[in-house]
C-alpha cells in the first residue's frame, strides 16, 4: 500500500508530492514502511522535460537558453515536488544554480487541493477518528507561497541577515534580475547531503560539531526570532570542509517554507522546552494547555520530544534513549492514532510545521548517530533563556529592574556555559585521565 500511494503521488505530481513528503515527514504518526517509502519524494521526484524547462525560461524571462547562459546541464542537479534544480554557467563565468518551477503546477494546484479535501472528507465520513483537515488547511496556506520563488528569494536573504553572525552558515545568493515568480537563480553550491555518512567520513567533518551548528540554527530560528526554515530534509541541507580555514560549512537551500511564529506562542513554546529540558512536570502540564492540548498533553510531550512517557517524566536531559524506547513510541503511536489525530487539530496550526521541522532534525540527528546529545539540549536551553529575558525586560520600565533581569540572564547563561564545559570535559580524554588520577588517589 505504501508503494502505491507513493506510485499515486507520482503520477499526479506537484501537491500530491508535496503532501506524500508532508506524509514522510509525520515519523511520529505513521508507521515506518510508509514513512520510509514516500521519503523518496523529497529528492527523486518525477522531472520535467528539457524542452518544459526552455519554454518556462522563455515566457518568464523573455530570452533563449543560449542568450543567457554559456552552459546549461540537461540533467538536473535535484528535482522535487514544484520544481528541479539545473547548474549553468553566466556568460560573465559565474557558476549559478537555476530552480525552474514545473510548467503546469501553478494551474494544477487548486484543483490538486480540491480532490485532496474529496479525498480527506471522505476518509473521515467513513473513519471518524481519522480526523485530517488540518493536513489540508496547511496546503492550502502554504501551496501559494512556495510557488512564488520570488517569496522564496526574500526568506533566503532575510534569514541569511538574521543569522550572519553564524560563520559556519552559508546560504546561496539570489541573482534578481535573473529570477521571477517560477524561476529563481542563485549562487552555485558545492556540498554533500548532511545525511550521507561516507561523504561525512571522506572529508573528516566532525559530526558532532555538525549537528551542534544545527542546533544553535534551529534554536535560534525558533525560540529568538520566530521565523523557521520548515524544510530541513537533507536535499535542503549541504556539508562542506571549507578548504581555506578547515571548519564546517552548513548552506541551507530552499527557503519557500518558513513558519513566522506568533510572540505570545513563541514565548509559550520556550516556557514549555524549558520544563522538559528541566524536568518541570507542573509547568510542562501548564504549558501544554495554554497551547491547547487540553487532557492530552502527555501524549503532546512524547510527540514533541520522540520521547516515551517514562522517560519524560524521569528527565529527557538524563535518560538515554534506547532501542526498545524507540520502539515502544512506534507501537504506541500506531495504538494511539484517533488521540494522535485528535491532538493535532486542537493545538495551534503554527505548531504543524514545527513538528514537522523536528522529525525533520531528528532524522538527521539519528542518521549522524548524535541524538538527544547534552549539547542540542544546552543550545535549546539557552536561547530559551535569552528569549523569555528579552521579553520580560521589553515589558518592564524601571531601569533598575531591567538591570537586575539583565544579571539574573547572564548569571544564567554562565551556569549554562559552565555546564557545556563540564559535559566536554567528562566526554574528552583529558576528564577520563583527570577521573582516573583521582579515582586511583582516593584508592
Amino acid at each position: 500500500y505504501s508503494e502505491r500511494l507513493r506510485d499515486l503521488c507520482c503520477a499526479n505530481r506537484g501537491t500530491f508530492i508535496k503532501v506524500g513528503q508532508h506524509l514522510g515527514a509525520l515519523d511520529y504518526l505513521l508507521p515506518p514502511e510508509y514513512t520510509s517509502t514516500l521519503k523518496v519524494l523529497h529528492s527523486r521526484a518525477p522531472q520535467s522535460s528539457m524542452q518544459e524547462i526552455q519554454q518556462v525560461i522563455r515566457e518568464d524571462l523573455g530570452k533563449e537558453l543560449s542568450e543567457i547562459f554559456v552552459s546549461f546541464e540537461e540533467c538536473p542537479q535535484g528535482a522535487a515536488s514544484l520544481a528541479q534544480v539545473h547548474k549553468a554557467v553566466l556568460h560573465d563565468g559565474r557558476t549559478v544554480a537555476v530552480k525552474v518551477q514545473h510548467p503546469k503546477v501553478q494551474k494544477q494546484s487548486s484543483k490538486d487541493i480540491l480532490v485532496i479535501e474529496v479525498l480527506i472528507r471522505a476518509v473521515h465520513w467513513l473513519f471518524p477518528d481519522f480526523a485530517f483537515m488540518w493536513l489540508l488547511e496547511e496546503a492550502k496556506k502554504n501551496m501559494p507561497l512556495e510557488l512564488d520563488f520570488l517569496n522564496e528569494g526574500k526568506n533566503a536573504e532575510k534569514v541569511a541577515k538574521m543569522l550572519s553572525h553564524f560563520p559556519f552558515l552559508k546560504v546561496p545568493k539570489i541573482y534578481w534580475d535573473l529570477s521571477t515568480k517560477r524561476i529563481l537563480t542563485m549562487e552555485f553550491a558545492e556540498g554533500g547531503q548532511v545525511n550521507d555518512k561516507e561523504y561525512i567520513q571522506k572529508h573528516g567533518i566532525n559530526v558532532n560539531e555538525l549537528s551542534e551548528n544545527l542546533g544553535k540554527m534551529y534554536s535560534e530560528m525558533i525560540f529568538l526570532h520566530g521565523f523557521v526554515h520548515c524544510d530541513p530534509h537533507p536535499g535542503n541541507v549541504l556539508v562542506q570542509k571549507c578548504p581555506r580555514s578547515g571548519k564546517t560549512d552548513v548552506i541551507l537551500l530552499d527557503h519557500g517554507l518558513y513558519q513566522v511564529l506568533q510572540a505570545d506562542f513563541r514565548l509559550e513554546y520556550c516556557r514549555l522546552w524549558q520544563a522538559l529540558i528541566n524536568g518541570d512536570m507542573k509547568e510542562m502540564e501548564q504549558s501544554s494547555r495554554r497551547l491547547g492540548t487540553g487532557d492530552l498533553y502527555p501524549l503532546f510531550a512524547c510527540v514533541l520530544t520522540a520521547r516515551s512517557w517514562t522517560a519524560v517524566n524521569t528527565g529527557i536531559t538524563s535518560a538515554p534513549i534506547t532501542h526498545s524506547e524507540d520502539v515502544e513510541i512506534r507501537t504506541n503511536a500506531a495504538q494511539y492514532l484517533p488521540q494522535i489525530s485528535d491532538l493535532l487539530n486542537r493545538i495551534p496550526r503554527q505548531m504543524l510545521l514545527l513538528l514537522k521541522t523536528n522529525d525533520l532534525l531528528r532524522g538527521i540527528e539519528s542518521t549522524l548517530e548524535t541524538r538527544a546529545s547534552s549539547s542540542s539540549f544546552i543550545n535549546m536551553s539557552r536561547c530559551c533563556v535569552r528569549a523569555l529575558a528579552r521579553h520580560k525586560r521589553s515589558k518592564c520600565r524601571s531601569r533598575l529592574k531591567r538591570l537586575q533581569l539583565f544579571i539574573s540572564e547572564q548569571v544564567t547563561l554562565w551556569k549554562l556555559n559552565l555546564f557545556q564545559m563540564a559535559v566536554w570535559l567528562r566526554s574528552s580524554v583529558l576528564g577520563q585521565w583527570i577521573c582516573a588520577l583521582l579515582h586511583t588517589t582516593n584508592s
